[in-house]
């Protein structure tokens, strides 16, 4: 089932990836965030007077689908993917459910999660996420249109705003991604999108299509 029903709604996700990706972050940081600033939450501000930022993983990638997100995370504390991945989906669930006056969980059973253990894997995991995910909700076709039409699909792709794509085609900069472990095996967005392609036309995203 769908997990939003406004567009509003899947950019609160978005936001919670910055903002719940803290050790410590104040029960009421939405209603503090606007008494600062109308736009603080989506021009990602953290307030001074807040405990200093301290991350519980480091978000490497990430597209949200309609019904389901998938993250490629690597953890910095211990036991900080259980930890954020908690804080993630309680948070939005109890975001939706004030929102919309319900109650009553959101998403089924402990979220799913598989270890990357080679580059190889790493690099197939990364476009999986935002190539194959993304591009299976191109609107002229779906994947299936996307690899009849890569260029057109790639464009539409990098705009999709609920996605990490954009950071790594260089067309954005949130303060959500930490591109340094991916960036250490693309230099640039050139090969980056060179590989994406070679991926979606040599359909090599197979080997990660269990996740």
């Amino acid at each position: 089932m769908p997990i939003y029903r406004q567009k509003s709604d899947l950019w609160r996700m978005v936001f919670n990836l910055f903002y719940l990706n803290s050790v410590y972050v104040s029960e009421n940081w939405v209603r503090e965030l606007e008494k600062e600033d109308k736009d603080a939450i989506s021009h990602f501000v953290w307030p001074k007077k807040w405990d200093e930022r301290e991350q519980l993983v480091k978000i490497i990638a990430y597209t949200i689908m309609p019904n389901h997100f998938h993250l490629l995370l690597k953890e910095v504390v211990e036991n900080g993917i259980s930890r954020f991945m908690h804080k993630y989906s309680m948070g939005y669930a109890k975001y939706l459910n004030t929102k919309y006056k319900e109650s009553g969980s959101l998403f089924q059973g402990r979220f799913k999660s598989k270890t990357i253990d080679s580059d190889e894997y790493f690099r197939y995991v990364a476009m999986y996420i935002m190539i194959k995910n993304t591009m299976e909700l191109y609107p002229n076709g779906g994947l299936a249109g996307a690899v009849k039409n890569f260029e057109r699909a790639w464009e539409w792709a990098v705009e999709y705003p609920f996605s990490s794509l954009a950071e790594y085609a260089g067309k954005r900069h949130f303060p959500i991604v930490e591109k340094d472990l991916l960036g250490e095996l693309f230099q640039n967005p050139s090969d980056f999108k060179a590989f994406a392609k070679d991926c979606m036309l040599g359909r090599k995203l197979d080997i990660v299509a269990d996740l």
